[in-house]
């Protein structure tokens, strides 16, 4: 099995204006940004220094007509994209995109978890490796985190599919259980039990920033807004949930204040 099965290796944002959202994030987090060179569509690569991270779209007006809703997904890497559909389907998942080869790059899959949180599945070409960047990487995602219908069978899913380690369980108050998982023992990200305000389980994505403040700053420049906090977390890192201009929502993580 790939050193890499279970861990996220990419990030996608879907936009409806994608100028728009490549100037906001650039003036946010710093990311260099540069044409894939696709032939079909327009595709950024963002890098946080000279680790591409992830990538950036506009959604097409049939891809709009469709369903396709603006945001962020991330890429969980695995060893069979085909044979981990199926295992997805199994178990009470839905298939978004089926499996498809990105010439050069790979094949993936986009996929609803049981809940109707959305990620997707990806095997790099090749040997299939990509590996993922280190979590303290300045501009890389730093935490994981999924707000779902309930917690307790949305780890179960995960933790079958992609071997995801019980880690901490944080008590959050009212706010219920904050479940940690981990890789080979590393923490990676949280799930807990999505408030009843919120309209549908999803996953947020944690970007690292230099200090939490000026970043604030930075969002509200830009025209994004900030959700609530900032918050400090337990080891003393502070975050803030955002919205970009296109009301697509991440959020913030930084060590300092």
């Amino acid at each position: 099995m790939s050193a890499f099965h279970g861990q996220f290796v990419w990030y996608e944002l879907a936009t409806l204006d994608a100028p728009a959202a490549s100037a906001f994030y650039r003036a946010v987090i710093g990311w260099n940004m540069k044409d894939a060179g696709l032939p079909d569509r327009e595709y950024t690569i963002l890098s946080a220094g000279e680790r591409p991270i992830g990538g950036l779209m506009a959604l097409s007006q049939a891809e709009c007509k469709a369903g396709a809703q603006p945001g962020w997904i991330g890429y969980v890497a695995v060893e069979d994209v085909d044979a981990m559909v199926a295992r997805i389907a199994d178990a009470g998942g839905a298939i978004v995109r089926p499996a498809s080869n990105i010439p050069g790059v790979g094949r993936f899959a986009i996929v609803d978890d049981p809940q109707g949180a959305v990620f997707a599945v990806f095997r790099g070409g090749g040997d299939g490796t990509m590996a993922p960047a280190a979590p303290d990487t300045p501009g890389g995602v730093g935490w994981h985190e999924l707000l779902a219908q309930d917690r307790k069978s949305a780890f179960a899913f995960y933790a079958d599919l992609f071997g995801w380690g019980v880690g901490e369980a944080v008590d959050m108050g009212d706010m219920g259980i904050y479940q940690i998982f981990t890789i080979g023992g590393v923490p990676i990200g949280g799930m807990m039990t999505r408030a009843a305000t919120m309209p549908a389980p999803f996953w947020l994505y944690y970007v690292n920033v230099d200090r939490i403040d000026a970043a604030i700053g930075r969002v509200r420049e830009a025209g994004g807004r900030v959700v609530n906090g900032p918050h400090q977390v337990p080891g003393g890192s502070w975050i803030v949930p955002c919205l970009d201009p296109q009301d697509c929502m991440f959020a913030l993580v930084a060590p300092t204040r």
